[in-house]
């Protein structure tokens, strides 16, 4: 499914950073059928992953120690007048607003309960170009240690929505973010099984055909399966690291 071009406060783009980028790549190629050639040097080498020619997600050389990870990029109309609302409703900035050449201009903030997201103001880059299909995004979700800070806080900083499904708090729980009528993604407590020790985050789900064999064909490429496939109300899901230790969720739909 082609995506549409974004507008001020919708997800439009993912990276993944780690320490060894030509792993990643050559992964995520064997797994999703993604073609991630080496980038410009100019650039850090930031590789653009590409699903039958479509711009997909990105691969990064890692620029700073710590885990390997994957990171969402929301759309903005200015970087700068974000990095304002978030440090005026108690978040931090990671990485203060840059330009990318003629790209765009990025910034990396942290949220009040602990969560980094990623803005982009877009330059000649218009983030993905396709979504909702066996390799591309199909799904955003904050798990974060207080849900209600975090509405609060995405609502004030891009008037972000949170229909609530099922209880408010706690197990089973679960919101729906919205900017106007349009789902963005989601938002749940993080759950007991996760460990203690894991920060909130936002997590990348991408679509799948077939989960089990998904999920299979990564554990032979040299990853680990950290949430054995099982059936949810969208579908079917697991959760996977990848062999740099940056962890993603994979979606067969039911829908």
């Amino acid at each position: 499914m082609q995506a549409q071009r974004y507008k001020h406060g919708e997800p439009i783009w993912q990276d993944q950073s780690s320490a060894d980028d030509s792993k990643a790549a050559e992964f995520y190629s064997a797994l999703f059928g993604w073609n991630c050639p080496q980038g410009d040097p100019q650039f850090g080498g930031y590789r653009e992953c590409r699903l039958d020619g479509k711009k997909v997600a990105g691969i990064s050389p890692q620029m700073q120690p710590g885990p390997a990870r994957w990171s969402v990029y929301i759309q903005v109309d200015s970087a700068e007048d974000i990095a304002r609302k978030v440090t005026e409703n108690g978040g931090q900035v990671a990485v203060a607003p840059m330009q990318i050449g003629e790209f765009g201009t990025m910034a990396v903030f942290g949220d009040p309960t602990g969560a980094f997201f990623g803005v982009w103001q877009p330059g000649t880059h218009h983030g993905d170009e396709v979504r909702n299909r066996p390799g591309a995004v199909c799904w955003y979700e904050l798990i974060t240690t207080d849900v209600e800070a975090a509405g609060k806080f995405y609502s004030a900083v891009f008037g972000w929505t949170a229909q609530a499904h099922g209880p408010a708090e706690g197990p089973g729980g679960y919101r729906e973010l919205k900017l106007d009528d349009k789902t963005l993604g989601g938002l749940m407590a993080k759950p007991p099984m996760m460990p203690a020790e894991a920060p909130p985050f936002w997590g990348v789900y991408f679509a799948v055909d077939d989960t089990d064999a998904a999920a299979a064909k990564a554990a032979e490429l040299g990853g680990r399966v950290l949430v054995e496939p099982m059936d949810i109300p969208p579908g079917r899901f697991a959760v996977i690291a990848d062999p740099t230790g940056a962890a993603f969720n994979i979606l067969a739909s039911s829908r």
